[in-house]
């Protein structure tokens, strides 16, 4: 049985298909009754929309230190707007993207390094880690295939990016989006108890879902079948 709020973050590569992992399941909690909160990272708030604007804008160059800042600026609000006073009201909270993402796309693919990330985003998240973290992998090939798919179709998902085209990050070389992949799986290392990988290749998106309903209902004690 439920027993309590609970923090829930998807985390992948970009084309991992997180944003669709996580409406589905936020879906799924909604119909058996299950008081759910679905946002996302960046542009969970109000401010956070305007921030995205800048850090995914294609045509807006900045430099790693301002993009790991403004990651964090919108961390910071969207944690106190909406993420913890949705857990003080016993929601269970789905967050497409997290302080992982920071440590994987900054960290590991900008600065080889998550010290200055980590310690930054330490601060922003004022003590809130996630209690379950699913990692959606993909190899960056076949991730940014599906991006670029999506990007050459009519509208691309609410949740990634921009809706035509590229965004800005989407649009690194191969090199960086390797680092990022390389950099998630050291952090299943590092937060191992709060980490499970499900490798996407290959998968329809009903499988995906079906595997991410098992972690889930496994860990908040509901029946998954």
């Amino acid at each position: 049985m439920y027993m309590g709020p609970t923090f829930i973050t998807l985390e992948g590569p970009d084309g991992s298909g997180k944003s669709t992992q996580a409406a589905l399941l936020a879906e799924r909690l909604r119909q058996i009754g299950m008081p759910v909160v679905l946002t996302r990272e960046p542009g969970g708030t109000s401010v956070g929309r305007k921030l995205r604007e800048i850090l995914l804008d294609p045509d807006i160059q900045l430099s790693v230190m301002a993009e790991v800042l403004l990651m964090a600026a919108d961390r910071a609000q969207h944690v106190q707007e909406v993420i913890k006073p949705a857990l003080k009201n016993n929601m269970v909270v789905i967050c497409d993207r997290y302080v992982d993402s920071s440590l994987a796309y900054q960290g590991f693919g900008l600065l080889g390094d998550i010290s200055k990330v980590r310690a930054i985003n330490e601060a922003a998240v004022d003590g809130l880690w996630p209690d379950l973290t699913i990692l959606l992998d993909v190899e960056p090939e076949l991730g940014l295939l599906r991006n670029r798919q999506a990007a050459s179709g009519a509208e691309k998902p609410q949740c990634t990016g921009q809706s035509h085209g590229l965004d800005r990050i989407e649009q690194r070389n191969l090199e960086f989006h390797q680092r990022v992949r390389d950099g998630y799986h050291v952090l299943t290392k590092l937060y191992a108890p709060r980490f499970v990988v499900i490798d996407t290749t290959g998968l329809a998106v009903e499988t995906v879902a079906r595997k991410v309903w098992e972690v889930v209902a496994q860990r908040l004690g509901i029946e998954h079948g």
